[in-house]
């Protein structure tokens, strides 16, 4: 096969993936394989045989496209297919001659499975391995779940497979995953040394699905894998992955050939399910995202290189920009207007590099070395050395204008000149310059240094090699980059305005804020709408919403909700009080008590005696994120964005919509058009109001849809039971714009630090109980009985 070459190193065969340019697994290099495995057990000349990859990469896990025909079949077939690959494969570590793995680089999901078919694995001190299939909403499916535990231990491989963790060199090898790290010179000529010796019986072979010295006893396994189960459902409820992974590896443990079975049927099980299909549409819509019409397939265009930018205001948004830009090796001129607010400027670097030296991810030496790339200044005497500017003062047309006609004066004339505004039209910004090509929006989202999206906003002016430069930027800064047209909003704002606005016609409808923010956030958003309402700050959610009232007129909602928390001086957390209550020092909100009778006096004032009858969760979830689509319908069909996906792309990682939906237009999709233009129309009819009106776009989608279903065609709406009391409800990290990671994955080293203390708690009061049953065996006749059935001895329970 062209795809996997075959090649004699006297007798030993050296077996080479080459599926450029990361060898992924495809069914070309399935077959190459077969192939290969077929000639290795029939030629007595060959011994032993050493796999590896071409190039960078040893296998960096399956073709993502191919897993769209796969899971076309039907789940039994999807499960068979799945039982006769791994069976193929048992071939590497059940076949007369031994397999050694040299491993060259990445090892990611099957890349990793394959190579611990292998008896020994062979690294370099640049590798990196791992089985992230839980970030696409599968499990391993070639034996990942079962060989992992078996040769790092349980508590190990669970960790590893629920975080999605990817593991360098020396990590791996402390955990047993690679047996030896060489020099990159020296990995064929080990690898094929350490196969020959293994053939010979001078190393003993190793064979992962028989080894149990890893395991831990069936007592903590239990432990492990219920603390496991009960950490992913809260982290993760909407995500069936987890949990499947944690059966398949229980059922391993306990028993190899059961465990295999459960392996196959989990991972075809997943395989249909439509979180699988969201997470694969997110993961194939980031990396799309990066191609753009016009720049990214113009062959003449090559990104410049930026060495030096300036970024003007150093407020919370500016100074998590320049955080960005100096990480990556950027220095940085941060300008303010006085001392003052430089100071406070550049102490709020710090204190961003700080936090990540608290979380260990940073050595404070590394630390230092960073913050020197940092340039205070007050006046723009230094702008001529600028590549780029970024500016990221507050939204006054006039001051971000005269900023504009300064940066002309002081910058060259190929200085890239950016804002970081979230609504004001780019044109108007550089209304006054003479070089609009030059300008564009650069709109980062807080907190700039965590938030992982960058908007680039692109006006009719702007020039194609101005955004390539800005794409390239994005790339280097660890930035997912959406292009998107120039429009009141752009895409990721204006997409999501009518998201308050129906929460606000609901409560004007009767129904309460707190059920519809626990119903939002129970669907998977980092929190309801109202929550951040106090934490943007309602009377900044006053102002943006009055732009929308000036920009769509036609569809926006005017409610007196947030204008009446406004003139309470209910501004959220920066007054205590808001929607919700705020102990001062906290950000952990209350429900008030007195809010409810207030609106309802408000309501009667207003003569809002109209409401929606009872409203079902479903109701709730549609009425508020269909109009997010229905606006997305008209921003495609606007042109203001290239395509569906990269709506998808803003949603999840810029405003926190949930990933196991797959982002907005992939959700209408799986609903199909007409579905969501019916429920539209309904909610039009009920409500009278046209922020519910279908779009025309979405009106012609509906039009060719040929079918219609109901939500069961997406991952159900789980809604947990809200307390009817007005309790104090707590969040933990409730900043919205962190939102939601696209692999959802269990991060807290800090939980699995308390599942290590709470198993060795468990296993202290397993050999008491040992070691009192041993007493109360030799002391038969005391007196005093010792009981194991929980009440005088706890047999520890993980919550």
């Amino acid at each position: 096969s062209p795809k996997v070459t075959y090649e004699l190193s006297g007798d030993v065969a050296l077996v080479t993936i080459d599926n450029p340019p990361v060898n992924a697994l495809h069914e070309d290099v399935y077959k190459g394989l077969d192939l290969c495995i077929a000639k290795v057990e029939s030629d007595p000349a060959v011994k032993a045989v050493v796999l590896t990859g071409k190039g960078s990469a040893f296998i960096a896990g399956a073709d993502i496209k191919a897993f769209g025909g796969n899971f076309q079949r039907t789940e039994k077939e999807i499960q068979e297919n799945n039982e006769a690959m791994n069976k193929k494969f048992d071939q590497i570590e059940e076949g007369k001659k031994p397999w050694v793995a040299a491993v060259n680089g990445v090892a990611l999901g099957g890349g990793l499975e394959f190579a611990m078919m292998c008896s020994h694995r062979v690294g370099t001190p640049k590798v990196s391995v791992g089985l992230p299939e839980l970030q696409l909403g599968l499990i391993p499916g070639l034996g990942g779940t079962q060989r992992l535990p078996r040769l790092i231990g349980v508590q190990n491989a669970a960790r590893a497979i629920l975080e999605s963790q990817t593991l360098n060199a020396e990590k791996a090898k402390q955990l047993g995953v690679l047996d030896q790290v060489v020099a990159p010179e020296a990995l064929l000529s080990t690898s094929i040394q350490l196969a020959r010796d293994i053939a010979s019986g001078k190393v003993a072979r190793q064979f992962a699905l028989r080894k149990t010295d890893k395991l831990e006893n069936s007592f903590m396994v239990g432990q492990i894998i219920s603390t496991a189960s009960k950490m992913a459902t809260k982290k993760s409820p909407h995500m069936p992955q987890p949990l499947a992974a944690l059966r398949a590896i229980e059922a391993g443990v306990a028993n190899i050939e059961n465990g295999r079975k459960v392996e196959a049927a989990e991972f075809a099980k997943l395989g249909k399910h439509p979180v699988s299909a969201a997470l694969i549409n997110i993961f194939i819509a980031q990396r799309a995202c990066s191609k753009v019409k016009g720049v990214t397939d113009n062959e003449s265009l090559k990104p410049r290189t930026i060495k030096t930018a300036a970024v003007i205001g150093g407020g919370l948004m500016g100074s998590g920009i320049a955080t960005t830009l100096i990480q990556v090796g950027i220095r940085v001129l941060l300008k303010e207007v006085n001392q003052k607010f430089l100071d406070d400027g550049v102490a709020r670097v710090r204190a961003n590099l700080e936090s990540r030296v608290k979380k260990g991810k940073l050595t404070k030496e590394k630390m230092e070395s960073i913050l020197s790339l940092l340039v205070p200044v007050l006046d723009y005497s230094q702008f001529n050395q600028v590549d780029i500017v970024i500016e990221a003062v507050i939204e006054k047309v006039e001051l971000k204008q005269q900023i504009f006609v300064d940066l002309e004066k002081h910058c060259r004339p190929d200085c890239i000149l950016a804002t970081n505004t979230s609504t004001i039209n780019i044109d108007l910004i550089s209304q006054k310059t003479k070089s609009q090509s030059r300008v564009i929006g650069a709109h980062f989202f807080s907190p700039a240094h965590v938030m992982p999206l960058l908007e680039i906003v692109v006006s009719k002016h702007t020039s194609p090699q101005v955004t390539c430069d800005l794409l390239a930027l994005g790339s280097k800064i660890k930035k997912t980059a959406i292009v998107v047209g120039n429009c009141p909003g752009f895409a990721v704002n204006r997409m999501f305005f009518p998201y308050t606005m129906t929460a606000s016609l609901l409560v004007d409808f009767g129904v309460d804020l707190y059920h519809i923010d626990h119903v939002v956030k129970s669907f998977g958003m980092p929190m309801g709408p109202f929550r951040l309402g106090d934490l943007v700050g309602n009377d900044v959610g006053s102002y943006v919403s009055a732009q929308y009232h000036e920009h769509y007129a036609d569809r926006t909602y005017k409610s007196a909700l947030f204008n009446d928390m406004v003139d309470q001086n209910r501004l959220g957390e920066k007054t205590g009080k808001g929607f919700y209550l705020y102990e001062k020092g906290s950000r952990a909100e209350k429900q008030d008590p007195s809010l409810a009778s207030h609106i309802a006096a408000k309501r009667k004032e207003l003569g809002l005696t109209k409401t929606l009858g009872k409203l079902s969760d479903k109701d709730i979830v549609e009425m508020i994120f269909f109009p997010v689509i229905n606006e997305g319908t008209r921003i495609l069909g606007e042109g203001f964005a290239d395509k569906p996906s990269d709506l998808d792309i803003a949603a999840v990682f810029g405003m926190g919509f949930p990933a196991y939906i797959g982002g907005p237009m992939h959700w209408l999709s799986r609903l199909t058009p007409k579905y969501v233009n019916d429920r539209l129309n309904e909610f039009h009819k009920a409500t009278g109001h046209p922020i519910f009106k279908p779009s025309s776009f979405l009106e012609a989608s509906a039009g060719k849809s040929k079918k219609t279903t109901t939500t069961t065609t997406t991952a159900p709406i789980k809604i947990k039971e809200r307390s009817k009391s007005v309790t104090q409800i707590k969040e933990n990290n409730v900043n919205v714009n962190e939102g939601k990671r696209t692999s959802r994955r269990i991060e807290d080293g800090s939980l699995w630090q308390k599942l290590q203390a709470r198993l060795e708690e468990a296993e202290k009061k397993e050999k008491m109980m040992r070691e009192m049953e041993k007493t109360q065996q030799n002391q038969v006749n005391s007196s005093q009985s010792v009981t194991t059935n929980g009440d005088n001895i706890d047999i520890v329970q993980i919550k």
